[in-house]
């Protein structure tokens, strides 16, 4: 039962730990770059590729 005194305030430490950087992080503008690197890679550049590399028509 004594653990429980310590793991509650703990688990409310980190908890408003965590918000507190996600706040930080919001004002920051960590999410508001939608072009960055994490999603360059989902965008579809096979049709540049194959374009590049279709022969000539004649």
């Amino acid at each position: 039962m004594n653990v429980i005194y310590t793991l509650i305030p703990g688990m409310v430490f980190f908890g408003v730990l965590f918000v507190v950087v996600l706040i930080w992080a919001v004002k920051k503008g960590q999410y508001e770059d939608m072009e960055g690197s994490a999603s360059r890679i989902l965008m579809d550049d096979d049709e540049d590729a194959m374009l590049a590399r279709r022969p000539d028509e004649k």
